[in-house]
């Protein structure tokens, strides 16, 4: 009898632990074939047919579609260089290059992923919009209050994300520093 209740006890905190980590897998955009390049992270495989169970059920759950992997590849930011949350309060420089791609896009989410709402329903730039200087660099500027040249309005918010899209690119899965895929830095210039 005492046996059988160990196993019993052992099964219940074996599911607990399994389901409790697929849980966090699954809401926290944690999967496996993670490409990181500085505070940017992209998961290659997420548009394909090798993507890992983990990642499969987080876009179940967010119902999101990937990008194939033919098509390009979603580079995520959530922190600066020196690893600070992104905070909407706070001015924020994204400025450099970016790899070598076709067309891409930045974008500005809250944290679950809806847009930031704004009175000038600005939420993003492409390249063919952006402002780049002799060079072919950029510099994009977020802040709550408004800016010269690039200026994403982040409305106060506490906390939001980046998203990077490179459309047509050779970036994917055997890319691994920023030699292989030159990322834009993003530095926090000021915090009241």
């Amino acid at each position: 009898m005492r046996l059988i209740f160990i196993s019993l006890i052992a099964l219940v905190i074996a599911t607990a632990v399994g389901l409790g980590m697929t849980w966090i897998t699954s809401t926290q955009g944690l999967s496996f074939g993670a490409v990181r390049i500085g505070p940017w992270t992209a998961w290659p495989r997420t548009g394909t047919s090798d993507i890992d169970p983990y990642a499969r059920a987080a876009v179940a759950r967010s119902g999101e579609l990937p990008i194939g992997s033919g098509d390009g590849v979603a580079f995520i930011a959530r922190s600066d260089d020196k690893g600070r949350p992104l905070d909407g309060r706070c001015d924020v420089a994204i400025s450099g290059i970016t790899p070598a791609a076709r067309f891409w896009t930045l974008t500005l989410y809250d944290p679950q992923g809806h847009l930031v709402s704004n009175s000038l329903q600005r939420y993003g730039f492409t390249s063919q919009e952006i402002v780049r200087g002799a060079d072919g660099a950029f510099e994009i500027h977020i802040a709550p209050r408004s800016r010269a040249g690039n200026w994403l309005p982040t409305g106060g918010l506490d906390r939001y994300l980046l998203v990077m899209r490179l459309y047509d690119t050779p970036v994917g899965v055997s890319t691994r520093t920023q030699k292989d895929a030159p990322m834009p830095a993003i530095v926090t210039t000021g915090c009241p």
